[in-house]
């Protein structure tokens, strides 16, 4: 009975410390993501005031079509380069029709932060977020918000992926270094 209890105890606790383990979606990743938004907002990179520019295809998980921003923003005092990628769809869905309703196809907007120096020198320092249209973060299965380090030491996820961008800068769409002035 002893045994059965235990492993009864394991299997109830593991999914709860797996995903106290992950190195994402912490209260403090999620307040950082929330700062990043409001900086996105101001600079009409999400929001109503969103600028457009042209829409390319996609591939999944991102969307069907995409837009990608390069700039640089301000957080907590810290200044690092921002890649902001706008995910449209559904399937099919044309140029013209985003460009003419950029909010209607929007999916979700995942975004690529530079953090300081030392937050995680092994994967250059990129925060990675996952915002739905409205600026909530997305959440994985378990239920954790895909707001930090997502993906990292794990077969999936952004930080996954990312890794094996050419360049070594973990940034596909680009082997130029995206830099702050």
């Amino acid at each position: 009975m002893r045994i059965l209890t235990f492993a009864i105890g394991v299997a109830l606790a593991t999914p709860v410390m797996a995903q106290d383990a992950m190195p994402f979606g912490s209260d403090a990743d999620k307040a950082y993501a929330a700062a990043l938004w409001d900086t996105m907002i101001e600079k009409n990179l999400a929001g109503d005031g969103l600028m457009i520019s042209f829409p390319y295809p996609g591939t999944d998980p991102h969307g069907f079509l995409l837009e990608t921003l390069y700039t640089q923003a301000t957080i907590d005092g810290h200044t690092g380069a921002l890649v902001v990628k706008r995910n449209y769809g559904p399937m099919n869905v044309s140029e013209d029709e985003v460009i003419a309703d950029p909010k209607g196809h929007l999916g979700a907007i995942t975004v690529m932060f530079e953090r300081e120096a030392g937050y995680d020198d092994a994967t250059q320092n990129w925060f990675y977020a996952k915002y739905l249209p409205d600026g909530t973060l997305d959440v994985n299965p378990m239920g954790a918000s895909l707001a930090g380090l997502v993906g990292k030491d794990a077969d999936a996820g952004c930080i996954a992926c990312h890794q094996n961008a050419g360049g070594d800068d973990y940034i596909f769409t680009t082997d130029a270094r995206v830099t702050v002035n």
